[in-house]
């Protein structure tokens, strides 16, 4: 009961929120600092902004009027999760009065469906997503509002693949489909090795993410299955050549080449893995299935304690991100590992609602030795784990039935 007790205070506070919230990086959307022009334009008062808002765990947002907004990429979790939860309630219909009946959970889909599209950034050559705010990089180069990037784009693109199958509406997958044309057209490839990495935006300077560009491999492989364009898998395949050939011996990927991105933490290496695991599946081409398992292995035994606690990197524990335990669940159900790992998911479950789930319902953002921050961001926090819940459930409800 502790899963779904979790899970029911969670929706009820986002379906409340109407699934608007702040962000660890809305810092900028201060409508405070954005009355201050001198201020707007100097890149180091606006990294100062975002960075002093992220860390401080006092929220100052309503003081500096950061109003709390819809974030695309935090819809197309929702989004995913109540698809999740529509599958659930088919085949354990007794949980309906708990999780939502069939008929109230596919209008939920429909809603967020449509809301999702509505959110597209716009000038692209195919259908893309970026962040509801401004976003400084540490390296002084300025990401402007609304910006789509592959992370973004594969959550949401891939949300309104899962909406199409569960309700059956074209539009969604026609939509979703479009995404390729912004993989293949609007972002640059850097080479590495004998592939290459796709850029995080269609912005110069950020090509050398792995989790990233496996996450555009991950996309054209779902559309792929749906087109059967030989052109989206043989580019995803570059992309997964590329980042494969920067897996190390043990089986982990540091987050990207330059050497600031030389740390390796949980949950960007839970990406690489759903990557993977999507492309493999989605074209059938199984030359990287040593590399998949060699990853979960060592993500496994690396990024969890022995009481469930979810350590941020593999050589020390904190901070404790909320992102941390919700991808465990969600890579546990994607790499068909659930069943072998259900103690451990139950571990880490259950270590996360005592330690960083509210009495409100939401999570908290992170926990750290000192003073914690406990706001409850949505797209970061609530959406993130709205999503691995609902397949925590998608997974236990494989079992059961």
């Amino acid at each position: 009961m502790m899963l779904i007790d979790s899970f029911c205070a969670l929706r009820d506070y986002c379906e409340r929120e109407d699934y608007k919230g702040w962000d660890p990086y809305d810092g900028l959307n201060s409508k405070l600092f954005q009355a201050l022009p001198l201020l707007k334009r100097s890149a180091l008062c606006r990294l100062v902004v975002i960075q002093g808002f992220k860390r401080c765990p006092v929220n100052l947002r309503p003081l500096a009027w950061v109003p709390k907004e819809y974030n695309a990429k935090g819809i197309g979790l929702f989004l995913q999760g109540y698809c999740n939860l529509v599958r659930v309630v088919s085949v354990r219909p007794e949980l309906e009065a708990l999780l939502g009946h069939k008929d109230e959970l596919l209008q939920k889909v429909d809603y967020l469906a449509n809301l999702l599209i509505s959110l597209q950034s716009k000038g692209y050559s195919g259908a893309c997503w970026g962040y509801n705010f401004d976003w400084q990089a540490r390296r002084l180069f300025l990401f402007p509002k609304f910006t789509p990037t592959v992370v973004a784009t594969n959550f949401c693109a891939t949300a309104l693949m899962d909406a199409y199958e569960v309700i059956g509406n074209a539009h969604y997958l026609d939509v979703a489909l479009s995404a390729a044309d912004f993989i293949l057209k609007d972002l640059h490839r850097a080479p590495y090795r004998s592939g290459f990495l796709f850029s995080y935006s269609p912005l110069k300077g950020n090509d050398t993410v792995f989790n990233a560009s496996l996450l555009g491999s991950r996309l054209l492989a779902y559309c792929y299955k749906y087109t059967r364009k030989e052109e989206y898998k043989e580019t995803a395949r570059a992309s997964v050549v590329a980042c494969c050939s920067g897996q190390a011996e043990d089986g982990s990927w540091v987050y990207g080449m330059l050497p600031v991105q030389s740390w390796i933490d949980s949950f960007h290496t839970g990406y690489n893995l759903d990557g993977l695991m999507a492309y493999e599946e989605q074209t059938g081409d199984t030359a990287f299935h040593e590399q998949i398992e060699r990853g979960f292995d060592f993500y496994v035994r690396h990024f969890f304690e022995e009481d469930g606690c979810p350590k941020y990197y593999h050589n020390r524990k904190y901070p404790i991100d909320i992102h941390c335990p919700g991808q465990l669940f969600v890579t546990l159900h994607r790499l068909h590992k659930f069943a072998a790992y259900r103690e451990l998911a139950a571990k880490v479950l259950g270590w996360t609602v005592r330690h960083m789930q509210d009495k409100r319902g939401y999570f908290y953002y992170q926990l750290k030795p000192g003073i914690s921050s406990r706001i409850p961001y949505m797209r970061w926090s609530n959406a993130f784990m709205f999503n691995a819940l609902s397949y925590y459930l998608l997974s236990e409800s494989d079992i059961e039935s």
